[in-house]
């Protein structure tokens, strides 16, 4: 996966609740990134495995607006995603995004 400040957003906007469901919508929220750049790093999130997706009961859907898609992260996602944000800590393209980075 390319490593970009857009990718270390959402990483870290995932870990910040590793085991919890996530919407797109807010998640990009989380991330400062838009949704044309949060869309395709999900996509090859969930192709690597690091995702499961799945939409939201149709009792939790308010009838003004259409089921929402959540994302939850795989244990072999949250492995790779610690790893991977360790290894970026060492990478100064990223010292300021990541924390316990190198100054």
């Amino acid at each position: 996966m390319r490593k970009t400040h857009a990718l270390v957003q959402v990483l870290q906007a995932l870990m910040d609740d590793p085991m919890g469901r996530h919407w797109g919508y807010e998640l990009g929220k989380r991330a400062g990134v838009r949704s044309g750049v949060l869309y395709p790093i999900l996509h090859r999130m969930l192709n690597e495995g690091w995702l499961d997706d799945g939409w939201e009961e149709a009792d939790e859907t308010s009838r003004k607006r259409p089921a929402r898609r959540y994302y939850e992260l795989t244990p072999d996602g949250r492995a790779a995603i610690s790893a991977l944000l360790v290894e970026l800590r060492d990478d100064a393209r990223f010292a300021s995004f990541l924390p316990g980075a190198p100054a």
